[in-house]
């Protein structure tokens, strides 16, 4: 059984156009922490086919947004909801999150240690 002062990493993987939906939805429940980064990938969708001058282009790699945030066990299911709320179209492609216990967090600048 987890304790309710443990952490988890939240890794979500977003279309690049709502990420701004996102950060707004998380600066919006004082949520400021957070890294982000442009990552490629596919799901299942396998990539996508663009017509190109009279021909055919199999993107195989969809350009995404990851975005990670470490939150405590009783905000994760409150800010997951925010992150599909603010990320979702309701079409193929909008992205993954991912769950990841962390088991400690030390801020580099006074090594003050959060378990």
């Amino acid at each position: 059984m987890r304790e309710v002062n443990e952490m988890q990493k939240i890794e979500a993987i977003v279309r690049p156009e709502r990420f701004e939906f996102v950060k707004k939805a998380l600066e919006e429940n004082k949520i400021y922490g957070l890294t982000v980064t442009d990552v490629q990938g596919r799901g299942d969708q396998k990539g996508i086919v663009l017509q190109y001058r009279g021909g055919e282009i199999i993107v195989d790699l969809i350009p995404k947004c990851k975005v990670e945030v470490v939150v405590k066990d009783k905000d994760l299911q409150m800010i997951l909801d925010l992150i599909i709320s603010a990320a979702r179209t309701g079409k193929i492609g909008d992205g993954r999150i991912f769950v990841s216990p962390v088991s400690k967090s030390i801020r580099v600048r006074t090594g003050e240690i959060e378990e």
